[in-house]
């Protein structure tokens, strides 16, 4: 038999603005993230098909090295 309690304790409702505020900075720092450039063509070249990368000159374990090989020498 599950027991269910739709009341929550009031400390973690005095944590809420905390937690808000947490989440909305942390969604904003993906949101900067996925709207790289490079994170962009890295999601472009992983979408191709092998046969694609192929002709490209690419394998698919090399997409990240490709795209990030002149900001990091890997």
């Amino acid at each position: 038999m599950a027991h269910i309690t739709t009341q929550v304790p009031t400390a973690y409702t005095n944590f809420a603005p905390i937690s808000r505020f947490f989440s909305a900075l942390f969604d904003g720092l993906v949101r900067i993230a996925e709207n790289n450039p490079k994170m962009r063509q890295i999601n472009a070249l992983a979408a191709l098909s092998d046969e694609q990368l192929a002709a490209r000159g690419l394998k698919r374990e090399d997409i990240a090295h490709y795209v990030f090989k002149s900001s990091y020498w890997v």
